[in-house]
């Protein structure tokens, strides 16, 4: 089957390169023709763990190939997929649809017969059928079916995602739409993966549905870590007593700094105006935002007090800047609230950060960037832990501590137990929802000793 995929950002390239793993014939579409360019030079301009390589095997066999020509790619296509960028809409928190509708209109000048047209992009629940209004008013003879198959990717884990969904959702209204789907998705259909076909309502809720109630565990876990440290318990172990109850499940009870990237932000905004202008306010999730935007500055708190109030001339070595690890998205991320608080408090910031610097160069001006955990804190005056990659879950503590002027931690992602580190000859440390005088214990493994 021949597929157009409308936008090479971080959902339409993952996509495509999956949907041509599959054995589909895919051309992926963009209007910068300097990605195209450098796409076609098998360059990924995404970090994405796995995507060059499966990319690159697809292009090779001939079934993916990039252009700038909308036109070329629509003509025979028997799925035309819309993954273009909805950014929340400045003055009103609501997704911004210029893109979607823009690339609606392109296609359906393009088409030549029967394609279905599905929308890949988070969009307002209503939106497909706009974007089929836009399609009829822009060519009346147009033959062609819309469908929502929103995307449930984890940017550092996509691939494995797509290959592996928890399910696949798509909404539709017609059998012959429903059987073009169904053959797009037959390969993950015969491993019995579940798809979930529905209205296309429904299908455009579920993906909003689906990452406010993730942002809300994640706020809520984070609010009582801020109880723990009042009342002396620690999250660690709230947090895992919790978990255990299937009711409720382990996934998004870790405490931090609060949530980022390129969909909870967005997408909770966005619920939360589309509650608003139907006149059923989605309290929860107003709070979850607030929240969330609370956790944050609170951060920048535990490192002032860590520092004795004050940061100023200090020296401060930040690992972590992206919003979470195995990505180069610095899209809402914890760092862009906490470094600048940092720099406009008077410290001279390090960062070091595997992926950082691509984004971060522009998005956090005044620092330093670094490529070694040792070298950015020597002489440092704080150890700041913002990001959990690999690379800094196995750090020589005693090294760090002992070339540091005030050997300090605010391990905002739990990583290391407190009395390692002031055992390692750190002499503070601040953890997230852990009081000072409690213990680092496995509650599983200390009732079982």
């Amino acid at each position: 089957m021949k597929i157009a995929m409308i936008g090479t950002g971080y959902v339409g390239l993952v996509s495509g390169v999956c949907f041509s793993d599959f054995g589909h014939d895919v051309v992926c579409v963009d209007k910068m023709p300097e990605k195209i360019e450098m796409l076609e030079r098998g360059e990924v301009p995404i970090y994405e763990p796995g995507l060059d390589a499966v990319m690159a095997r697809n292009v090779a066999a001939g079934r993916l190939t990039f252009t700038t020509d909308l036109a070329s790619a629509v003509d025979g296509a028997e799925a035309v997929f819309i993954a273009v960028g909805t950014p929340t809409r400045r003055g009103d928190g609501h997704a911004d649809l210029t893109y979607v509708m823009a690339a609606a209109e392109d296609i359906a000048r393009a088409l030549k017969g029967y394609a279905v047209v599905v929308t890949k992009s988070t969009v307002p629940v209503g939106t497909n059928r706009k974007v089929a209004e836009v399609i009829r008013r822009t060519r009346p003879d147009a033959e062609f079916d819309v469908a929502s198959n929103p995307e449930f990717l984890r940017e550092g884990a996509a691939i494995d995602d797509f290959m592996k969904p928890d399910r696949v959702v798509v909404g539709l209204e017609s059998d012959r739409a429903r059987d073009v789907m169904g053959d797009i998705y037959r390969p993950l259909f015969l491993r019995d993966f579940p798809i979930v076909y529905t209205d296309l309502e429904s299908a455009e809720m579920i993906k909003y549905a689906a990452n406010a109630f993730l942002a809300t565990k994640i706020s809520f876990i984070n609010e009582i870590a801020a109880l723990c440290e009042r009342v002396g318990a620690d999250v660690k172990s709230v947090a895992k007593g919790m978990g255990l109850d299937g009711r409720i499940g382990n996934k998004f009870l870790h405490a931090g700094p609060g949530y980022g990237g390129s969909c909870f932000p967005k997408d909770t905004s966005a619920l939360a105006r589309i509650g608003q202008e139907h006149g059923v306010p989605q309290r929860i999730t107003e709070t979850v935002i607030a929240v969330n935007d609370l956790t944050k500055r609170r951060m920048i708190d535990k490192v002032m007090d860590l520092c004795g109030g004050s940061v100023n001339g200090k020296t401060v070595t930040v690992l972590g800047v992206t919003f979470k690890p195995e990505t180069d998205d610095m899209r809402d991320a914890p760092s862009l609230t906490v470094v600048p608080a940092l720099v406009g408090g008077g410290a001279k910031v390090r960062v070091v950060d595997p992926h950082g610097l691509k984004e971060g160069a522009a998005l956090l001006p005044g620092v330093e960037w670094l490529d070694d955990p040792y070298a950015a804190s020597e002489g440092a005056d704080c150890l700041l832990i913002l990001t959990e990659w690999n690379q800094f879950r196995a750090l020589d503590l005693k090294r760090l501590a002992s070339g540091m002027a005030t050997p300090r931690m605010a391990d905002l992602r739990n990583i290391y137990a407190r009395e390692d580190a002031l055992a390692a000859g750190f002499e503070a440390y601040e953890g997230v929802g852990r009081s000072a005088g409690g213990r680092d214990l496995d509650p599983v493994r200390t009732a079982a000793q």
